[in-house]
């Protein structure tokens, strides 16, 4: 697949594949991919512009959707799939157009709609942040801290920070990120629905998916039901990952 992978090797079954946010990378999934895979093989991806995968100009949820359906295909041709934020979407815009390739889809804390806020401001900090002789990341957070005050993200931020012999640098595309911003922050219009099973998981503590945007999945996946992690927030699987793999692990296994 062109995507990095990382795999879990597990019992033969349909495997899970699992796209992360923005920002994100497939090793933020490591402990929880590695509970999901005693019951299944579990292949966390890079998406594009992230991590280890190829960069791009393009960064739409189409784009993004071809990726995650060639990551399918490379898998068998039909996969369970669970998208956190960004990669929510990407997984929610692959079930509508490639309703085969997906038997169940958990979604995670993000709705098929646009979002007002944008996080272009992280992009632009990290764009600015001075990398010169870093060589660790305490010293790349002290520095951050000046434009992200809140140390949560920045921790979260720093983990796509690599520190190599030769300096540190972002394993993000930046200047794709940041000039897509708004249709990451939004919602393509995808003609079609979603028949199969559709769990949507999200954090009692987030603002992502309050009960004024359930509504908009029902047209689109009729099949849905929902779940709350009380007092977790947008980061729900890392924040409460045992809760949050006991209700993906349940949910698959019906």
């Amino acid at each position: 697949m062109k995507l990095n992978a990382i795999r879990h090797a597990g019992p033969e079954g349909v495997p899970l594949l699992i796209a992360h946010g923005l920002f994100g990378s497939a090793r933020n999934w490591g402990g929880v991919a590695k509970r999901l895979s005693e019951g299944r093989e579990v292949v966390a991806v890079d998406m594009r512009n992230h991590g280890a995968s190829p960069w791009d100009a393009e960064h739409s949820y189409a784009a993004m959707a071809a990726d995650l359906d060639e990551a399918v295909e490379a898998l068998g041709g039909r996969a369970d799939v669970l998208g956190h934020s960004m990669g929510g979407k990407a997984a929610m815009v692959l079930a509508l157009t490639r309703p085969e390739a997906v038997r169940r889809l958990v979604v995670a804390d993000i709705a098929p709609v646009a979002y007002g806020h944008t996080q272009a401001g992280l992009v632009e900090a990290m764009r600015r942040l001075d990398l010169s002789g870093v060589t660790r990341r305490g010293e790349a957070d002290r520095r951050l801290a000046a434009a992200v005050e809140d140390r949560g993200v920045r921790a979260f931020l720093l983990q796509s920070l690599a520190i190599e012999a030769d300096g540190a640098r972002w394993a993000l595309n930046l200047e794709t990120l940041g000039a897509r911003m708004p249709a990451i922050m939004g919602f393509p219009e995808v003609e079609g629905r979603f028949e199969g099973p559709v769990l949507v998981l999200r954090g009692g503590a987030s603002d992502y998916v309050g009960d004024d945007r359930l509504p908009a999945f029902r047209g689109l996946f009729p099949d849905v039901r929902g779940e709350t992690l009380e007092g977790a927030g947008h980061w729900l699987h890392a924040e409460q990952p045992d809760a949050f793999a006991e209700a993906v692990s349940r949910f698959l296994s019906e």
